[in-house]
């Protein structure tokens, strides 16, 4: 089998694992069984049966249709906050790269400090300064997530600066908005798309890590974070499938993320180090 025929069958594998959940996600009033917040004390803690295929937790609700409904909160948080940093920096990133001098000075000072600060500690420090909520968790991952994305940009913009016909283009009076629109960000947008891609597998792990420390979604919602760190924590040993579900489904869709990013950088011919987590 060549190596093209087994990347194509990687790719199907993984677009089918991604498209499973996020279809789930999408049609969990139709998919989940049970509503995820109803309670039901005399059923606490089953194992898997019939009735309930994962079981159920703490206090008797149904854990897979927890696991149905809680892909929402924690693809959404991904894929909107890793979206707004794709935003801030590129916005930042080709002010850096094309303006340079005085302007790409003070934003490459401000992007090592962000750099230097331990990403994870910032994040949990300003979602615990914050109110509690979906708005904190974004914006704190907006502000530990978009300099990644800006030192790639500024990279690329200046490679592309420096090209004759970009420089052609500005002596036959081109503005400098068509120039980036037309010209800078069609050389870079492949780039930006696998680091995207690869970000979003990264920021399902972040929000998950804020919820088992319990400054994820706050319950009741369900989230797969949450479900780890509220029950699943503390009875993990008399009721091991309360762990399983929600940790499978985290392992899954980062895994599968992080593959479909690996697959269409070999695909498009991106060289690794110019994608790179910075």
């Amino acid at each position: 089998m060549t190596r093209r025929k087994k990347q194509n069958i990687q790719l199907a594998a993984v677009c089918f694992i991604l498209a499973a959940i996020v279809l789930m996600t999408i049609f969990a009033p139709w998919l989940a069984p049970y509503d995820p917040l109803e309670v039901h004390m005399e059923l606490r803690l089953l194992p898997p049966c019939w009735a309930h295929p994962l079981g159920t937790d703490a206090l008797g609700r149904d854990v897979l249709s927890r696991v149905i409904y809680g892909g929402r909160a924690s693809l959404l948080l991904a894929v909107v906050a890793t979206a707004c940093s794709m935003c801030v920096g590129l916005v930042v990133g080709v002010a850096a790269g094309y303006c340079g001098g005085i302007v790409d000075g003070v934003i490459t000072a401000i992007s090592n400090v962000f750099q230097g600060l331990p990403g994870m500690v910032l994040m949990i420090a300003l979602v615990g300064v914050m109110e509690r909520g979906s708005k904190s968790i974004i914006l704190a991952l907006v502000i530990t997530s978009w300099v990644g994305f800006s030192r790639l940009v500024r990279g690329e913009v200046l490679k592309v600066k420096s090209e004759l016909y970009v420089e052609s283009m500005r002596c036959l009076g081109a503005g400098h908005l068509r120039i980036i629109l037309r010209h800078v960000l069609p050389k870079i947008r492949t780039n930006i798309i696998i680091l995207f891609t690869t970000r979003i597998g990264r920021v399902v792990l972040s929000v998950a890590g804020l919820g088992y420390l319990g400054l994820g979604i706050q319950p009741p919602t369900p989230d797969w974070g949450e479900m780890v760190s509220g029950t699943a924590r503390r009875y993990f040993r008399s009721a091991p499938h309360l762990l399983w579900a929600p940790g499978i489904c985290i392992i899954l869709l980062t895994l599968s993320v992080n593959l479909l990013g690996d697959l269409l950088r070999d695909r498009l011919d991106v060289k690794q180090d110019s994608v790179k987590e910075l």
